[in-house]
């Protein structure tokens, strides 16, 4: 492999530009060599701003990589969630390695046919569940040991990209992937209830989800909503650790258990719990370092080591298939809640 891999974005509309910039900054080790995207409009306004070649489909794209009129190693896949397997396919196919946007896939058969693919070309493939790299999660995942319980909100102002989805492929994927990842224990019952209001899909969920381990997480999602919120709750024996997405801050409140215990013993003897000291005696509050950076340089960063060491990316093709599950279950248990509430 060359010294410096040259990348492809493939659909440069609202999230795919944004890889197109961050493979154009990152010109110590990869340069973004090409772009497609059948808007024209788009696609010219993408090509001027980084000066690259622009293919108003993939299958020019690949031309140009098989005629030797371009280098191509590596490609972000940022078309419709139906379109994945079909681009996926065919860049690993020409021997490209691929960064998939979530959702993998529209389905766990795509999903599958994707990890196939992948297998027998022997090309990396990573799925982009962005999140996974957010400082503040970075930070937290240090302390995390037992989490029990999980509050997760991501609520969003209502804008019309990602309408091919609905709002849990579209905005909760992010919020299962990260407590999937930290839950080391099979999924046990989802319960679910979703409305549409102002598409056809559901814009606004809420899901509760028990794991075998006793973990429970409820998701709170919307892109219906009149404030942007990105945070994430967890709750494990003695701690408190609460994410803000956006912010990337991290604050942790600890219970030193032997106060937290001699505190209890002493709350039984009136006399005694009159004689406590007033506050919080035993709790620690504290913001652990948080080193901010921009999720998406560093998840394309991975991707692209992953590239260059031929191993598994930080998020694999099985992590996108298991949220993509989960995100299906949650459809079903939605939709069976639909019909037991006669809504149409």
């Amino acid at each position: 492999m060359s010294d410096t891999l040259h990348c492809a974005v493939i659909g440069v509309g609202a999230f795919g530009r944004n890889h197109a910039r961050v493979y154009s900054e990152l010109s110590d080790n990869a340069t973004l060599a090409g772009i497609v995207d059948p808007n024209p409009a788009t696609r010219d306004a993408a090509a001027k701003q980084y000066g690259v070649a622009a293919f108003a489909d993939l299958d020019a794209l690949l031309a140009a990589k098989r005629e030797g009129k371009l280098q191509l190693h590596a490609a972000s896949v940022a078309v419709p969630t139906e379109h994945h397997l079909a681009a996926a396919k065919a860049l690993m196919e020409a021997g490209v390695d691929v960064l998939i946007e979530k959702p993998i896939a529209s389905s766990i058969a795509e999903a599958d046919q994707i990890a196939s693919t992948a297998a027998r070309t022997e090309r990396i493939a990573m799925v982009g569940q962005l999140e996974r790299f957010n400082p503040a999660v970075l930070a937290a995942r240090k302390l995390i040991s037992r989490p029990m319980f999980f509050e997760c909100h991501r609520l969003s102002i209502f804008t019309p990209r990602s309408l091919d989805v609905d709002v849990v492929l579209d905005l909760m994927i992010h919020d299962l992937d990260i407590v999937l990842s930290l839950v080391d224990s099979p999924v046990r019952e989802v319960h679910a209830v979703g409305l549409p209001i102002l598409t056809r899909k559901v814009d606004i969920a809420n899901v509760r989800v028990e794991f075998a381990n006793g973990c429970v997480a409820n998701f709170t999602a919307s892109r219906v909503s009149t404030e942007r919120v990105r945070k994430l709750r967890l709750f494990q024996p003695h701690e408190y650790l609460s994410i803000d997405y956006g912010r990337q801050d991290l604050i942790a409140i600890r219970v030193d258990e032997q106060i937290a215990a001699a505190l209890e013993h002493l709350s039984r003897n009136s006399a005694a719990a009159a004689a406590i000291p007033s506050g919080s005696p035993g709790v620690e509050i504290t913001k652990p370092p948080v080193t901010p950076g921009e999720p998406l340089r560093a998840e394309i960063e991975e991707f692209l080591r992953a590239v260059r060491t031929r191993t598994a990316p930080a998020v694999t093709i099985g992590d996108g298939s298991r949220a993509l599950g989960l995100a299906l279950a949650i459809h079903q248990r939605i939709e069976e809640h639909r019909r037991r509430a006669g809504l149409g």
